[in-house]
Order: C-alpha cells, then structure tokens, then sequence
C-alpha cells in the first residue's frame, strides 16, 4: 500500500523518501489532502523479485509433486481420466 506524506512533510524528509523508493515503497504526495505526485522505484521492486522467487519455488514444487497417503501428486495428474 502507498504511503501518503504531505507536499510540506516530502519537503522536509526528501532524502528519508527517496530511499523509501528505492527500497521499493511508493510514495503519494499530497497537497490539501488531495493526492498531486507519485515518487515509485526506478526499475524492478524488491517485492517483484521477491514475488518471482516465490513463483519460481511454487512451480517446482508442482513439478516435482507432493506425497499424499503413499501416491504421487503432480500437476499433470489433475488431467488424467
């Protein structure tokens, strides 16, 4: 979720902002309470790499199949009539 700061507050705490983006955080700046800028990361998230490597993990563990009461259970025995 977006973190909101004020345009005053973004003023004064800009390099504390900066690294926020950096470190993959989204930044909404607000002016009268009314959403006005959008500081985001430049290039892949941390959280994108992060959802990936989970990906990643969920498949091979599809691929490979879990043990259920002494059977194998793989992706393509879903399929199987």
């Amino acid at each position: 979720m977006p973190r909101l700061v004020s345009a005053a507050d973004a003023n004064r705490q800009f390099s504390e902002i900066l690294g926020q983006a950096v470190q993959g955080e989204t930044v909404i700046i607000t002016r009268r309470g009314a959403p006005v800028a959008q500081l985001t990361p430049l290039g892949r998230r941390p959280a994108d790499e992060a959802r990936d490597q989970a990906w990643d993990r969920l498949l091979a563990t599809l691929e490979k199949g879990l043990p259920l009461g002494g059977h194998r259970f793989d992706r393509d025995s879903l399929y199987d009539r």
